[in-house]
């Protein structure tokens, strides 16, 4: 091509610009050397970076003289275009940025949500799917338990850093000194439109992490929790002695010391004091005045709270667990100045129960120790929950033991080892075994055979008795609705 290319157009639109310039005439761009004399195949780009990379903002200039030399011409604004090519088919389009686009407004995702209110998300979900425990570990999956097996939620635990200020904020600084000593706290919280929490900090591999374990508002009725009732009212009028309610974590320990509170509250004029650790449930006083104490807030053991709860004029006393010989020393006190005390044990059984208080003490206070307890002792209550036929929520399980002049016979000769069995023959009131718990609820069709047979400590024993069979070999005719059918569970029980 020999034509001339067009004259650049005047730029109209720039501020400076009075008239137009006088177009210069321009090489073809084939024949226009670059600044560096290097040959190039594609022109160099004219526009300005706007990649989130780039930090260099382009720099404004006015336009240039005219020029009437033949050399390379420099564009030294953006607003300028460049000269037509010779042949447009050579060169690929350019396209004109006119701006930067608009950043997009942030989501609603984990990255964007506060620790604080990613963990009251999480509990909300807990509350949602009517979980018992939330459990998170920094960096970790969150989770929870839902009758008994573990689910996982969405999302990722915030880091180390970001947990500890999150607790540092729920546990309180001198809370959180003592996990930094001890590497684990306890502390109840209570947040708006989700309800109260006991919180357990504790470390993992050096980092933290946590479990909250949702609480009840209302302090539950005996008759709602699937327990022997008129044994436990009968028990909660008792005016002096120690009730134990015994099982591993999560049985529902504190949920059944708190109906018969609640049941005393309903009923009777006392005065009683907790001491927990921390407090759980909160109680509107009705019949009965309560007061609450927290261990490591209104006083630094239970030890040293239940020694001074005995000038406090009390009538019933929590003691939130029995861990030392000293606690067990002084609620034995506590109950022969003609005291009620109630507290736990994380034993399964009554017999395991009588040994671990004795094992508290030196082997030559032995026989004394089991002869205050055939003294004092009103009733162990052990109970272990399983999940119900429907797989939809839980039921406990339970062995009751009652003060009776047989089982006092056998604490004073320190025949403990014969306690199960006579629980299982049942032949005073009072007496319950797990066994006969179990069978009631397969006869029923709350519990599936399976589940029951696994939470048996004789699942022997136990088919034999939903076989007709009683301990002893004496034959004895099942009753329920699944006996004439062919057994719970689908599966038929043998003759």
């Amino acid at each position: 091509m020999t034509d001339t290319p067009p004259p650049v157009p005047p730029h109209q639109d720039h501020p400076f610009t009075t008239s137009a310039p006088t177009p210069v005439p321009l090489e073809p761009l084939s024949e226009v050397p670059l600044a560096g004399g290097a040959p190039s195949e594609e022109p160099p780009s004219l526009l300005p970076d706007l990649s989130p990379e780039s930090t260099d903002l382009p720099a404004a200039a006015l336009p240039a003289e005219p020029s009437t030399r033949s050399e390379p011409v420099e564009m030294l604004d953006s607003n300028f275009p460049p000269p037509p090519p010779e042949n447009f088919s050579d060169l690929e389009p350019v396209p004109f940025i006119a701006s930067a686009p608009p950043a997009p407004s942030p989501s609603l995702s984990a990255s964007s949500i506060s620790p604080r209110h990613q963990l009251e998300a999480w509990l909300a979900a807990m509350v949602q799917s009517s979980a018992s425990d939330l459990i998170l570990r920094a960096g970790g999956k969150p989770s929870c338990r839902v009758d008994g097996k573990i689910r996982f939620l969405p999302g990722r635990v915030p880091g180390s850093g970001a947990l500890l200020e999150v607790l540092n904020g729920v546990v309180g600084i001198d809370r959180m000194e003592l996990w930094r000593e001890t590497g684990s706290v306890d502390v109840a919280v209570h947040l708006d439109g989700l309800g109260r929490f006991r919180l357990n900090a504790y470390k993992q591999m050096g980092e933290p992490a946590v479990v909250l374990r949702r609480i009840n508002e209302d302090p539950p009725l005996l008759e709602s929790l699937g327990l022997p009732t008129p044994e436990l009212k009968h028990l909660s009028a008792r005016k002096r002695g120690i009730i134990l309610v015994t099982g591993i974590a999560g049985s529902g320990k504190s949920t059944t010391l708190a109906a018969m509170i609640q049941h005393m509250n309903l009923h009777f004029e006392r005065h009683v004091i907790t001491l927990e650790d921390p407090v759980e449930m909160l109680f509107t006083e009705d019949r009965c005045v309560i007061s609450q104490r927290e261990v490591g807030t209104d006083c630094s053991t239970f030890y040293e709270g239940l020694r001074h709860s005995l000038r406090q004029s009390p009538d019933v006393i929590l003691i939130g667990e029995m861990r030392d010989a000293e606690t067990v020393n002084a609620a034995l006190d506590a109950t022969e100045t003609g005291h009620l005390v109630l507290s736990t044990l994380h034993t399964v059984n009554a017999a395991q129960t009588i040994d671990r208080i004795v094992s508290f003490f030196p082997a030559e206070q032995h026989v004394q120790t089991r002869q205050r307890l055939s003294d004092n002792l009103a009733g162990v209550l052990s109970q272990r929950l399983v999940p119900r036929a429907t797989g939809k929520g839980m039921i406990p399980a339970y062995e009751l033991m009652t003060s009776t002049p047989h089982i006092r016979e056998l604490l004073v000769d320190g025949r403990v080892s014969e306690i199960s069995r006579t629980i299982d023959a049942g032949g005073e009131g009072g007496l319950i075994s797990f066994n006969m718990s179990l069978r009631k609820l397969v006869e029923t069709a709350v519990v599936d055979l399976e589940i029951a047979l696994s939470a048996s400590d004789r699942p022997d024993e136990l088919m034999m008795a939903l076989r007709g069979f009683q301990h002893g070999g004496e034959k004895h005719p099942t009753s329920g609705p699944q006996a004439a059918a062919g057994g719970p569970s689908g599966l038929r029980l043998s003759d």
